[in-house]
């Protein structure tokens, strides 16, 4: 008799399984972009103040890191939630569709600013995108306009007005959006602008272009730092010759350690980066695999509410108060409408 009581009770606890299936997890995991890390990390908190739920789990890998743990497939071993600094490209979307991640949320969610920092001690800096792009690139023209590494060893050399300093650049590696956007926002028009790329796009429009794709020098003049901006910050308190390049809101963090070079006459301040005034300044993204809402980790619809909330993302939110830049007010609403309903992004 004990026996089937047993078995029935068993028989009983298998269909309570089968009819309220167990979610995969019990906490949504982020990874993603540095530069969105810092905000991330405070709605996370918020997030599991507030829900009932344990506080998401956010990781920083970078922006082409994150995605392509993000678009690595469906189940509980792969991140519900990417954040970008960049927009997802549509060979991204391809792999992810490739490998079954096919309802994709995306939440414009802010701006934000790429500074050109230095620390506090140092003089303040003036320069152009133009004189960025002959500072760092790995190959520029020489007096006869053909392509020669780098030659330009102090800034002095781009430009007499310039610090007659040697150049050092510390800044992201391939893998981060920042890296990708400074290419975009610097290095390509900065190359595009010089008048022997110009000439040489009439003759070789192939090659002007692989000259403009972004290749940044070896030779020390820019380092690849990893995605640890604050350790950047600390290397600049260090040697104030030096120079660091991330994103807006670590300056803002660190304003008493490190100051922004005015990039075409602008400084990097909070209304110029919003205004679009500022030349180097970008969109900031957030995608959610719905996927994974819930069946494998719990609320990420109620993760994206918090997201959306005014106190979240609004001109007086709680992450304006760290240096996030909000998208204006129409664009917030958008943006907040289409991510509640979960709007997918349309997929090649």
């Amino acid at each position: 008799m004990l026996k089937k009581t047993l078995i029935a009770a068993a028989c009983l606890a298998v269909a309570a399984t089968i009819a309220t299936p167990a979610l995969a997890r019990d906490q949504i995991r982020v990874v993603g972009s540095s530069t969105v890390f810092p905000f991330a990390t405070l709605v996370a908190q918020s997030f599991g103040r507030t829900s009932g739920l344990k506080t998401p789990v956010v990781e920083s890998t970078g922006t082409g890191g994150g995605i392509r743990l993000f678009c690595a497939g469906i189940g509980d071993a792969h991140p519900d939630v990417v954040n970008a600094s960049r927009k997802i490209t549509a060979a991204e979307l391809t792999t992810c569709k490739t490998n079954g991640v096919t309802e994709i949320v995306e939440m414009k969610i802010g701006f934000d600013g790429i500074v050109v920092a230095s620390a506090r001690a140092a003089a303040p800096l003036a320069i152009t995108i133009p004189q960025l792009w002959l500072a760092l690139a790995r190959e520029v023209p020489n007096a006869q306009g053909v392509l020669v590494p780098n030659p330009n060893r102090m800034w002095s050399d781009i430009d007499r007005a310039l610090p007659n300093k040697r150049i050092e650049v510390m800044g992201p590696p391939p893998t981060s959006g920042t890296r990708d956007a400074f290419v975009e926002l610097v290095m390509t028009p900065g190359c595009s602008a010089h008048p022997a790329i110009v000439a040489l796009r009439t003759a070789d429009a192939a090659k002007a272009t692989a000259a403009c794709a972004g290749a940044m020098r070896e030779d020390g003049g820019w380092v690849d730092a990893g995605e640890n901006d604050i350790l950047i910050v600390r290397k600049l308190e260090a040697n104030p010759d030096a120079f660091g390049v991330f994103g807006f809101s670590f300056l803002e963090e660190n304003a008493d350690k490190v100051q922004g070079a005015a990039v075409a006459g602008v400084k990097p301040t909070f209304d110029d980066i919003a205004s679009g005034k500022y030349p180097v300044s970008r969109p900031l993204f957030v995608y959610v695999k719905k996927q994974h809402n819930g069946t494998i980790a719990p609320g990420l619809d109620k993760f994206v509410t918090e997201w959306t909330e005014e106190k979240t993302w609004g001109t007086d939110g709680y992450l304006a108060d760290k240096g996030f830049i909000p998208l204006p007010t129409a664009e917030r609403t958008t943006s907040r409408t289409d991510a509640r309903a979960m709007k997918l992004v349309a997929i090649p």
